[in-house]
């Protein structure tokens, strides 16, 4: 199930921006055969303030770009530049709405924010209806954006476009897809072929969506997010069976947008 009351790692988007050419031990090109009028007072505090002033555009050319960076991800935040959303919106079809705790989330402009490349498989280590409650909870700290059910049944909490907290890493939540399947990870009767095939369809839809290909380095489990300690999906769970099915639904769209012959 989906993890996290710290989201994982973070870094400054500016360590390091007031290095750069001229920092340090404030030599210059060349030096080494200077004339004796150049190793006066002046003209030491004349190079020293060219250093200084040297690392200090190439500092702020740096945290520029951090800038700007962190603009682009954060600008919904601003008054009046929240992300248009219809109320019960899904992003896929056959799934229906039930919204997550907001404290289970945080809310976002994905993928012009941060770039998806991954799907995430949990398991609920319950009923559907458990997870759908813990979900809801704001004190879980803890939400999927889907969960399948045994019957193939899909639910969508969170909009994918939104930061779901389920994986345990924060670099990994900003990136990712978690997608919850009902069931415990010891009993392999409970992932069934209607689950799989259910699974299987919402996962090619994302990585045609996000552009990324349908393989086990794009499409993962729980227990392989750097950091986290959940074991789900377990060894039951038929990576093989479902990769086959995401890879022919995949095709399936492919031939659906071909134009007729």
């Amino acid at each position: 199930m989906g993890q996290a009351a710290d989201e994982g790692r973070t870094g400054g988007p500016a360590d390091g921006a007031g290095d750069g050419p001229g920092a340090g031990d404030g030599r210059g090109a060349g030096d080494g055969g200077s004339r004796p009028e150049e190793t006066g007072p002046e003209r030491g505090v004349a190079r020293r303030r060219l250093l200084i002033a040297s690392s200090t555009v190439v500092g702020l050319g740096v945290l520029g770009v951090a800038t700007q960076q962190e603009l682009k991800r954060w600008w919904w935040r601003m008054p009046g530049n929240d992300k248009p959303r219809m109320e019960g919106q899904v992003d896929d079809a056959r799934a229906r709405w039930v919204a997550a705790a907001d404290g289970n989330m945080r809310r976002g402009d994905r993928p012009a924010d941060f770039g998806i490349d991954r799907v995430v498989i949990h398991v609920t280590q319950g009923s559907a209806a458990a997870a759908v409650k813990v979900f809801r909870d704001p004190a879980h700290r803890a939400a999927a954006h889907y969960i399948v059910c045994q019957d193939g049944q899909i639910i969508q909490m969170i909009r994918e476009l939104d930061v779901a907290f389920h994986a345990g890493n924060k670099e990994y939540n900003e990136r990712s897809v978690g997608i919850e399947h009902e069931g415990w990870i010891d009993r392999p009767q409970d992932f069934t072929d209607t689950m799989y095939r259910s699974s299987a369809r919402l996962t090619a839809g994302i990585c045609a969506r996000y552009r990324f290909p349908a393989d086990r380095r794009h499409i993962i489990g729980h227990h392989e997010v750097p950091g986290a300690d959940h074991t789900d999906p377990g060894r039951h769970w038929d990576w093989d069976k479902y990769l086959r099915m995401v890879r022919a639904e995949m095709k399936t769209r492919v031939k659906s947008t071909l134009p007729d012959n």
